[in-house]
C-alpha cells in the first residue's frame, strides 16, 4: 500500500485495540437493522411503492409509505419525508418557521448554533428572511465544559419561550455530541420548568448511532437530512421531520402552504432509493462509526487531539481532529479527496461557502453531491484548524482514506 511503514504499523495497532469497540458498534447495527426490517414488514412495503409521481401527487402511495415507515422506526406520531428538502438546514428551518410565531422565543440549550443555523436565526444581524426579521426572539444558554448547563435551564426559559433547540452534533466546535441519555436528561429538565415548551432536536449525523432516537427520549420533534445517516448513501437528496402529529403538521404548512401541508408533493426521485437507503442505513452508519474510531485512534497515536476519543460514548458519526495549522488542514482534506471514488483528481481549496463566516475547505469525492454519510472531511479556516471527518459507505474505504490523509500530513512535514 502507498503508505509509510510507520502508518501501516500504527494501523495494525489501532485495529487490534478497536476490536472490542467494533463489537459494540455491530450490536447496535444489528438491533437497528432488525428494527427497520420489522417496520418494513409491518408497513407492508411493496415494489408498488417504488414508483415516481408527478404534478400535485395526491394520494402518492409511495410517499405515504415512506413517511409511515420513518415514523414507525423513529418512534414518532408522524413524519414528513421529502426530496423537496434541499438540505438538513432547510428541514430544520421548516420546523422553526412552521411552529414559531412573532413574539415567541427560541432558546438554544447547546450554546451557539453552527454557521448555517445562525443565518436562519439572524444571529448577529437580521439576515433577509431570518427568524429575527419576523420578530421571533432568540436566546441561548452557553455550554459548560462541552455539556448542557442543566442547572441553569430554569433561568433561560420564560413565559415567551415557545421552543428550545437542542443540537445533537457539534457543528464546527470541539464539544462532545449529545447521547440519547443526554437528550433524555435535557428534555426532562425542560418539561419540569415548562411542560408545554417544544423540545426540538437537530438530529443531523445522529440517526442509528444508538438504538433509540430523540423523540423516544422526550423530544417533541426532530429533523435531519437524507444525504446523511438515514439515506444510507443511496437517497439522492431530501430531508425529514418526525415527531408529534400536530407539530409535524405545522411544519408541513411551511414546506408547502397552509391548507395543503403534506397532502401534496410529487415523488420526483424514485422512492426505492429512499426505502433501500433507509434499510441499509444502520449498517452504513456502523461502517462510518468504525471509520471514526479508527481515525480517533490513529491520530491520537500521531500526537493530535481527537474528539471523541475511541472509548468515548458517541452521539454522532463525526470525528474531530485538531490539526493546529492551515497547511495540515488543507493536506488532510487533500488526502481524503485523493482516495475518493469520485473527483479523486481534484485538489480541495478553501472557499467562501454560502452560510459560513469563514472560508471552508471540504473534501467530498462523493456519488451524491455533499453527502456526508459518504467519506468526507471539512473544516473552517480558523484556529485551531480542526478538521471534521465523517461518513464512509464501507469501513475499508474509510481506513484507506484516513491513511491517505495521515500520509499527506506526513509528506507535508518532510518537505
Amino acid at each position: 500500500m502507498p503508505f509509510s511503514q510507520k502508518l501501516l504499523q500504527l494501523k495494525e495497532e489501532v485495529l487490534a485495540e478497536a476490536k472490542p469497540l467494533f463489537a459494540h458498534v455491530d450490536e447496535v447495527s444489528e438491533a437497528n437493522t432488525l428494527k427497520v426490517l420489522d417496520a418494513m414488514r409491518e408497513c407492508h412495503v411493496s415494489d408498488a411503492h417504488f414508483n415516481t409521481t408527478s404534478g400535485y401527487a395526491y394520494d402518492d402511495i409511495g410517499r405515504g409509505k415512506v413517511e409511515e415507515l420513518f415514523a414507525k422506526v423513529f418512534g414518532a406520531e408522524r413524519a414528513l419525508v421529502r426530496t423537496q428538502f434541499v438540505s438538513g438546514t432547510h428541514a430544520l428551518a421548516t420546523v422553526l418557521f412552521g411552529i414559531l410565531r412573532p413574539g415567541d422565543e427560541l432558546v438554544s440549550l447547546t450554546g451557539k448554533p453552527y454557521d448555517t443555523m445562525q443565518t436562519v436565526i439572524g444571529y448577529d444581524n437580521p439576515s433577509p428572511g431570518s427568524l429575527k426579521e419576523f420578530g421571533i426572539l432568540y436566546h441561548e444558554l452557553p455550554m459548560i465544559d462541552g455539556k448542557v448547563d442543566l442547572a441553569h435551564i430554569p433561568d433561560v426559559i420564560t413565559e415567551k419561550t415557545k421552543m428550545v433547540l437542542i443540537q445533537r452534533s457539534r457543528g464546527y466546535s470541539m464539544r462532545s455530541p449529545l447521547s440519547i441519555a443526554d437528550i433524555r436528561e435535557i428534555t426532562t429538565a425542560v418539561k419540569r420548568v415548562k411542560p408545554d415548551c417544544v423540545c426540538f432536536v437537530d438530529n443531523c449525523y445522529g440517526e442509528f448511532v444508538d438504538t433509540q432516537e430523540p423523540v423516544q427520549a422526550g423530544a417533541d420533534i426532530m429533523a435531519g437530512s437524507l444525504i446523511k445517516n438515514p439515506g444510507g448513501g443511496i437517497a439522492p437528496t431530501g430531508g425529514y421531520i418526525a415527531g408529534k402529529d400536530k407539530l409535524v403538521e405545522l411544519a408541513s404548512y411551511r414546506l408547502t402552504a397552509p391548507g395543503m401541508g403534506d397532502e401534496l408533493g410529487a415523488s420526483l426521485a424514485n422512492n426505492r432509493l429512499i426505502l433501500q437507503g433507509f434499510f441499509l442505513a444502520p449498517h452504513v452508519v456502523a461502517q462510518a462509526i468504525k471509520g471514526a474510531l479508527f481515525a480517533a485512534g490513529l491520530f491520537a497515536k500521531l500526537g493530535y487531539r481527537t474528539l471523541p476519543l475511541p472509548t468515548d460514548v458517541r452521539g454522532d458519526i463525526i470525528q474531530a481532529i485538531e490539526l493546529d495549522t492551515p497547511e495540515k488542514l488543507i493536506a488532510f482534506c487533500g488526502g481524503i479527496q485523493k482516495y475518493s471514488p469520485v473527483d479523486s483528481f481534484a485538489t480541495p481549496e478553501p472557499w467562501d461557502m454560502p452560510g459560513y463566516a469563514d472560508q471552508v475547505i471540504m473534501a467530498a469525492g462523493t456519488f451524491v453531491q455533499g453527502a456526508s454519510i459518504e467519506l468526507s472531511a471539512d473544516g473552517p479556516m480558523r484556529a485551531p484548524y480542526n478538521v471534521y471527518l465523517q461518513g464512509g459507505l464501507t469501513f475499508e474505504h474509510a481506513v484507506i482514506g484516513i491513511l491517505g490523509a495521515a500520509q499527506a500530513i506526513e509528506d507535508l512535514n518532510t518537505k
